[in-house]
Order: structure tokens, then C-alpha cells, then sequence
């Protein structure tokens, strides 16, 4: 009996299973049911039982692990200003290997073949003793020749040049790359050349309909230029045509003594002021807006930089223009709040430009001339201001000019001409001490501002 009493909360006696056998079927089915659900509601109290302290006690761990102030937390890289990675420490001492490690003896990879060469620039620059950087010109014409990538993605590269020194760390295909690039530069023409530039532009472009038997197709790359070759004779020929026409305007003809490599800038521009907007007037109480100024400079800028093979047949030239022309000024009426609360209407201007950008590199035989026509574009001239009674974009008597139609800027063929000449030396009559400009005879007139610009040794 008292192991019954033991056995009660967890199954029923046996004798009381047998006992009610011998009344009814039924009777033993239902007794053993609930034995059976008595069984089922065992487990899940004493599981809460075990579980709910658990539930409790993680997160009071967490918590209890966590920072008083969040921002003490080590990140998994440590700041490049702290003392675990200054060169003056062990970095044996440095347990964290994402941190950056100063090294103490410099190792390059050398997985694709790299090896480090030496090229001496000073046969160079030598003769360039009045130019800030001359090995830029170098450097430019690699990165021109093998592509930026190479240097800074996959296999390691390194490229670096003062003015006695050229160094490149790379593999046999680069080396020999760039050794040709360099051999050009030591090893060419080393006293300046002269380089015959004619900057025209024609109002129609029919003028192809006469000069199509002269010359011939060349390669290029930008959309909407057209390039060809034709021999220097032909190039005499060709400028007589043009002089028959009366839409003709030759912008700049000079001649050009440069270094080989070396770049020169040319450009003619104006600069062309409008109202822009009003602000509100923070020194005083009198007038409340002051009127904005804003200043565009139109015209043409060119950069050309041109490079001899060391036989002298060929020339590779590098040439960038941008046109930049104010087509009109578009007058706008705005509303500026008052303190009378009544609106007070002024003008501003909204500039309509026309742009036209060329960058692209060209190679020909140094006995002909190459002729570029860059498409009908915006003229590469500043525009005419009108600036009479009934023209111009300012506010002008009677407000006339918002009531006419402004014209519209003007779209010429713009022709570009380049001829190699040969040495300075023998080609010009004026000193050679830097790169001067002297006017080239031409069936136009010269504008007068010719003179070339001082040399531009941006990287292109």
C-alpha cells in the first residue's frame, strides 16, 4: 500500500488496473487514458521547471559582459594612429593579424617575373635646365603608351621618375615597353623642332567636294573627327582652294618650336560676365537683394604634345581642344519677396553653351601634313557681343531685347593643320631659349594675340 502512495502522482497501481477489469471493457479503456495523460502532462512541467532559469540567466550574462561605454569596444583592425602600429614597436608584439605591419626590410612580389630597372634621364634633362619637371613628359607618355591599369592593378607594377632618374618595377613585356618609350626620348632628336599649326574654320563644309583628290583617309577614334594625310605639296594646293572662299577664317597660324615630348598650350579666349542670381543682402538693411555676377570664358584652348620616332620618319602627336562659345543668354523673370509683402520682379541670365572636347592621340609619316576637321561645331572664337540699344542679353531702353529674337551663335567646320618642319634651328629666325612662337606667313589675316601660352605639363 505505501508503494502505491509512492507510485500515485506518477502511474496507477496495478491492482487498481486488474481491479476494474472485472467490471467492464470500457472501464479499463478510460483507466488507462488517463494514465496515459497523466504521463504527457509529466514532462512539460518539468521541463519548465529546468528551462526557466535558464531563459533568466543568459541575458544576465550577456549584459553583465558588455561594456559600460560602447565606444571601448577593439575594432578587429586597430586605427592607424595608435601606438600598435607605429614603425618605432615590435610588431611581434601585435596580436591582431589584420593590423597593418611596417615592414623592417622591403620585399616586392616577384610572382609574374617583376624585376627593377634604372634608365638614366640625364641626357635628357639636361638640356632642359629651365623647366620645372621635364621627366613629366616621360612618365606621360608611358601611362599614354601601356594604360593606367597596369600599374596599379595585378602583377605589382611601380613607375616612378625624378629629373636624373627613371625607375620601373614590372615585368619583361613592360620593361620593353617602356624602354622603347625611353629610347625615344634619350636617344631622338634632342634640340627642339619646329611644328607649322593652322587653326581655320569654314562656314560650309562643301570645300570636301575640291580637296577629296589630295588627300587621303587616316584613322580616328573620336566620334564626329575626321583625319587625313596629304603631302606637303598637296597641302600648298589645298590652302590656295581655301583662299578662294569667302567663308574662310584662318584663327591661328603659327610656328611652333618644341622639345621632343615636351607639350605646348595654345588659346584664345574671352571672358563673357552675365547676372546670375540675387541674394539677400546680410550687411545691410538697404537694398535687400544684391545682384550675382558669374564669369564664362569662351574660346578655344589647345594642348599639343608631339613625340619623334628615332629615325625621325614618324610622329606621334597628342592633342586635346576644348571649345567652349556662349550660344545666348536666356533672360528669366524671377519674384523676390519684400517686406511690403509685394513681390518685386528682376532678371537673371541662364547661359546656353556650346561645347566641343577632342583628346586623342594621332601618329603620321613626318613628311606630310595631317588635316583634322572636327564637324561643324561651335565656331572656336569668342563671340560678338551685341551690346547696341536693341541687342545684347543686359536690360537695355524700353526692355526691346526681351521682345526680339537673339541670334543664334555661329557653326563653322573647324580645320586644324599640323606640319612637321623640321629643326628649330634651321626653320625659325628667333631664339630658341624656350618655346617662342613666331607667325607663319598664310593667305589670312593674323589675329594678334598668337603668342603661344607658356608650357603646360599637366598629365593628359
Amino acid at each position: 500500500m505505501g508503494q502505491h502512495k509512492r507510485e500515485l502522482g506518477l502511474a496507477w497501481p496495478v491492482e487498481s488496473i486488474i481491479h476494474q477489469e472485472r467490471f467492464s471493457g470500457s472501464t479499463l479503456f478510460e483507466t488507462k487514458v488517463n494514465a496515459m495523460k497523466l504521463n504527457a502532462l509529466r514532462f512539460p512541467i518539468i521541463s519548465s521547471l529546468l528551462i526557466f532559469p535558464a531563459i533568466v540567466f543568459f541575458p544576465a550574462c550577456l549584459i553583465a559582459q558588455l561594456p559600460a561605454n560602447p565606444s571601448a569596444i577593439t575594432p578587429s583592425v586597430p586605427s592607424l594612429e595608435s601606438s600598435e602600429v607605429l614603425p618605432n614597436n615590435n610588431s611581434n608584439n601585435n596580436s591582431n593579424n589584420n593590423a597593418p605591419k611596417p615592414l623592417g626590410r622591403m620585399e616586392l612580389p616577384n610572382s609574374s617575373g617583376q624585376y627593377w630597372v634604372e634608365y638614366n634621364l640625364i641626357p635628357y634633362t639636361q638640356n632642359l635646365k629651365n623647366s620645372e619637371r621635364p621627366q613629366q613628359a616621360i612618365l606621360d607618355w608611358i601611362i599614354l603608351e601601356t594604360g593606367s591599369d597596369v600599374w596599379f592593378n595585378e602583377p605589382m607594377g611601380i613607375l616612378n621618375a625624378d629629373r636624373s632618374t627613371l625607375r620601373v618595377y614590372h615585368n619583361a613585356a613592360m620593361q620593353k615597353t617602356v624602354a622603347q618609350i625611353y629610347e625615344r626620348f634619350v636617344n631622338g632628336v634632342t634640340e627642339p623642332q619646329a611644328y607649322s599649326l593652322r587653326l581655320i574654320t569654314v562656314g560650309n563644309p562643301n570645300w570636301r567636294n575640291k580637296a577629296t583628290s589630295l588627300m587621303r583617309s587616316a584613322t580616328a577614334q573620336t566620334p564626329g573627327v575626321q583625319a587625313w594625310l596629304m603631302p606637303k605639296e598637296n597641302g600648298a594646293i589645298f590652302i590656295s582652294q581655301l583662299r578662294t572662299r569667302s567663308d574662310v577664317k584662318e584663327m591661328q597660324a603659327v610656328d611652333i618650336a618644341m622639345v621632343n615630348g615636351q607639350s605646348q598650350a595654345l588659346e584664345q579666349l574671352r571672358s563673357r560676365n552675365y547676372l546670375r542670381e540675387y541674394q539677400a543682402n546680410t550687411t545691410g538693411t538697404w537694398p535687400p537683394f544684391s545682384p550675382v555676377s558669374n564669369e564664362i570664358r569662351e574660346g578655344y584652348k589647345l594642348n599639343i604634345s608631339p613625340l619623334m620616332s628615332l629615325d625621325g620618319k614618324s610622329v606621334d602627336l597628342m592633342l586635346k581642344c576644348d571649345i567652349d562659345q556662349v550660344e545666348r543668354l536666356n533672360s528669366v523673370m524671377i519674384d523676390l519677396p519684400t517686406q511690403m509683402n509685394q513681390p518685386q520682379s528682376v532678371q537673371i541670365d541662364v547661359p546656353q553653351l556650346v561645347s566641343w572636347r577632342l583628346h586623342e592621340r594621332f601618329r603620321w609619316p613626318s613628311d606630310q601634313v595631317l588635316l583634322l576637321s572636327c564637324g561643324v561645331v561651335a565656331a572656336p572664337a569668342a563671340a560678338q557681343v551685341n551690346n547696341t540699344l536693341l541687342g545684347g542679353n543686359a536690360p537695355t531702353l524700353f526692355g526691346l531685347n526681351r521682345i526680339l529674337p537673339t541670334s543664334a551663335s555661329q557653326r563653322t567646320d573647324a580645320l586644324m593643320m599640323i606640319e612637321y618642319r623640321g629643326p628649330a634651328s634651321t626653320q625659325l629666325n628667333h631664339s630658341l631659349t624656350g618655346p617662342n612662337t613666331a607667325p607663319a606667313p598664310g593667305p589670312y589675316p593674323l589675329n594678334t594675340n598668337n603668342a603661344a601660352a607658356p608650357i603646360s605639363r599637366g598629365r593628359y
